[in-house]
């Protein structure tokens, strides 16, 4: 997430309007999304690639059959990623099988060779692919995956016998920005709705939760005021199975302090988050805002061979 869609999101009022925040000098404007990964992960979106895995030995160079759409709102390097990140989420790509280099990519498709290089390397960046010298770029090896149940906030805060209760800040309904469109891997102008909510643990405040979602799957406002946006999902037949998430500290802006009831002074944590369905493609993007003293983050982390 870049400075400028942070600002959006952050400046954005109970009202749903956006506004330049006197906190976040210089950030008002939006350009387009600058984390790869993001984008990377948007496999299978809107039938922008396709492929065939005809080589499952480390001996072949594996060829990735991509049909590139040039007038998408998707980046080229996200339309060439996905069908690879796919045929390795689907078992379709072995540990150890070649890819096909990023010059002889670039000249099969007809793109430069920064976009198949970026391509490449925003999977290599997510562990999907591991770059050896005198070999070239293969698929690693991946941790067994068990399908689960990713918890929201809401379902951690009871799971822990405390109450957890939702404010709706902002439940709104808009069209999709450059920024948006990339990280949920839809077009331009797509309806989403934006959602800024306050989660509160035995009414003290815990979070601030930014999410976009596609329109057709966003939950009632109502709804949100009850439950948990993942239990909503899944009650609706839209599983979350996986995600992708970048951690961070910041300080809060003032806006932010107030709602959280902390000081300008006190860290907060920030987690940057792309979830998905089991077939890849992107459910929600949200950027989340927790108080450093009541939120512990933990993960594991699997070596690779």
């Amino acid at each position: 997430m870049t400075d400028a869609e942070r600002a959006e999101a952050r400046a954005a009022g109970a009202d749903g309007s956006v506004v330049a925040s006197s906190d976040r000098a210089g950030a008002a404007g939006v350009g387009s999304a600058g984390r790869g990964a993001g984008g990377a992960g948007s496999a299978g979106q809107g039938g922008v690639g396709s492929l065939e895995a005809s080589s499952r030995t480390s001996g072949v160079r594996w060829e990735p059959t991509v049909v590139l759409d040039r007038t998408s709102s998707q980046p080229l390097h996200a339309q060439i990623s996905a069908p690879i990140k796919r045929a390795i989420l689907e078992g379709h790509l072995l540990p150890g099988t070649r890819i096909e280099n990023e010059v002889s990519m670039s000249r099969r498709l007809n793109v430069s060779r920064p976009t198949t290089r970026q391509a490449l390397q925003t999977l290599v960046d997510a562990g999907f692919l591991l770059r050896r010298r005198g070999v070239g770029t293969v698929v690693a090896p991946q941790p067994k995956r068990q399908l689960m149940r990713l918890p929201s906030l809401h379902e951690e805060i009871k799971a822990t016998g405390h109450a957890s209760t939702t404010e709706i800040l902002n439940y709104n309904h808009r069209r999709a920005t450059d920024a948006i469109a990339e990280q949920l891997g839809t077009p331009i102008d797509t309806p989403v709705v934006e959602l800024e909510r306050l989660r509160k643990r035995d009414g003290v405040p815990v979070a601030i939760l930014y999410n976009w979602l596609p329109a057709k799957i966003t939950p009632p406002r109502e709804k949100l005021e009850d439950h948990g946006l993942y239990e909503l999902l899944r009650e609706a037949g839209v599983e979350p199975t996986s995600t992708t998430q970048s951690v961070g500290a910041e300080r809060p802006d003032r806006r932010e302090a107030k709602l959280l009831a902390i000081s300008l002074r006190d860290p907060v944590l920030t987690i940057d988050r792309t979830a998905f369905d089991p077939s890849g493609h992107i459910i929600e993007w949200g950027f989340h805002i927790y108080r450093a003293d009541l939120y512990r983050y933990e993960s594991t982390v699997f070596a690779q061979a």
